[in-house]
């Protein structure tokens, strides 16, 4: 590799980098509270916060690796153009297909990694996390008996807790009240207790520490009253049913999947147009990608003697853009209105063309700016409300000269 390969390399892979940390920090960050709201309401171990956020890191991913590429080799361009770097480089003869050789070898292999991701890897990561949500709601015992709240088992057993230590292994402040088959109903007040695990699968004791025991049958008059200091207390398990199989949604099929489902004629048209839709989503996505290094180096390079950072917000809002237009496509192709094929690979096509005439006017069209009108509008803008900015100090000379240009122009 030539030393200008390593150096583009170098101006690239930091940016990149950065951008992919923070995106997707954000990004857990945001998902991070709703969970812990989520598991705290349903009663579960915080434990399941960080396997539910790893299950969603591959979504994440898929969306933070083509803002990262865009970023990474945007800002590269415009370190070398507001540095004067890029005017030396084309001074000798380097041209911007030969300064595109690097960042197209990083789009090729982040494609490779995204199309793992988005085709393989997070439809099984979006499946293991709706199981773990199904798991909070209707699964283990610690994950349904919520902390200062009645519990129901059934029709014939409440539990309720005071307070849970050590992830629900120590629990104190405990009352549950039953009623048993033939009538009996019991309750019981203890000070602590916890939950042990018993060879039947569909049993569980829950083991009371100092406590009381008020019995009731229908042929005794008087209730019983009972002090212990150990009892053991079986309680049976709800049933469930268990978690559905993957690929009832279609973001948990894997593209190989999609593509026998939307190619089965035995199956509905409505479950074809979908699954043809969600495959050519995901194709159109990754192939996206390879237009993005034409799209940062367009918008990278500012005019000459500006430092604008426009193209920077351009970029990201085209690309946010684009990426909601599709998902739009996607949604109107699975209703069957068009065809998928159509619905997808025209934004594209359209995407594509744009971005081939910004790249085409700012490498072969001599001065050529594809936002050109736009800095000069912006530009305008900044200076009318820098003008009208209150407490700005005005500049005497400025104000002279403005108005002898004025009187000559008279």
């Amino acid at each position: 590799m030539k030393s200008i390969d390593r150096y583009m390399v170098r101006l690239i892979l930091v940016p990149l980098l950065s951008t992919l940390v923070i995106s997707a920090m954000l990004l857990v960050l945001d998902r991070m509270l709703r969970l812990f709201d989520f598991v705290a309401t349903e009663g579960g171990p915080v434990t399941v916060v960080w396997k539910m956020l790893a299950n969603l890191l591959p979504e994440y991913l898929g969306l933070g690796i083509p803002i990262g590429l865009l970023l990474g080799v945007l800002l590269a361009f415009r370190k070398l153009a507001t540095s004067s770097e890029l005017d030396v480089m084309r001074g000798v003869g380097i041209s911007y297909w030969r300064l595109l050789r690097v960042p197209y070898m990083f789009a090729i292999v982040l494609a490779l990694a995204n199309l793992a991701i988005v085709g393989f890897i997070q439809p099984k990561a979006r499946y293991a996390y709706e199981g773990l949500r199904f798991e909070l709601r209707t699964g283990a015992l610690g994950a349904s008996i919520k902390v200062g709240e009645f519990t129901h088992f059934g029709e014939k057993m409440t539990i309720r807790i005071e307070r849970s230590r050590e992830e629900g292994r120590k629990l104190s402040g405990i009352f549950v009240q039953a009623v048993g088959k033939d009538g009996t109903s019991f309750a019981v007040t203890a000070e602590s207790g916890k939950f042990l695990a018993t060879d039947n699968p569909d049993e569980i004791v829950f083991q009371l520490t100092n406590g009381v025991l008020i019995s009731q049958a229908p042929n005794i008059p008087t209730p019983r009253v009972l002090t212990f200091t150990t009892h053991n207390l079986p309680i049976p398990l709800p049933k469930y049913g268990n978690f559905r199989q993957r690929g009832e949604g279609n973001m948990e099929l894997t593209l190989p999947e999609l593509v026998r489902i939307g190619s089965n004629p035995a199956t509905s048209e409505e479950v074809r147009d979908t699954s043809r839709s969600a495959f050519h989503f995901r194709v159109v996505e990754i192939a996206t990608m390879f237009l993005l290094p034409m799209l940062a180096l367009a918008l990278g390079i500012p005019p000459k003697r500006s430092t604008s950072a426009l193209g920077v917000f351009l970029a990201i809002v085209m690309v946010v853009t684009y990426h909601k237009i599709n998902q739009y496509a996607e949604a109107i192709g699975g209703l069957g209105k068009i065809d998928p094929l159509i619905a997808l690979w025209a934004p594209f096509a359209v995407f594509a063309g744009l971005v081939g005439w910004m790249y085409y006017t700012i490498a072969y069209v001599p001065d050529g700016q594809p936002i050109g009108a736009l800095e000069r509008v912006f530009g305008k803008i900044g200076k009318w409300i820098v003008r009208r900015l209150p407490g700005r100090r005005r500049d005497p000379i400025a104000d002279e000269q403005a108005a002898s240009t004025g009187a000559s122009a008279v």
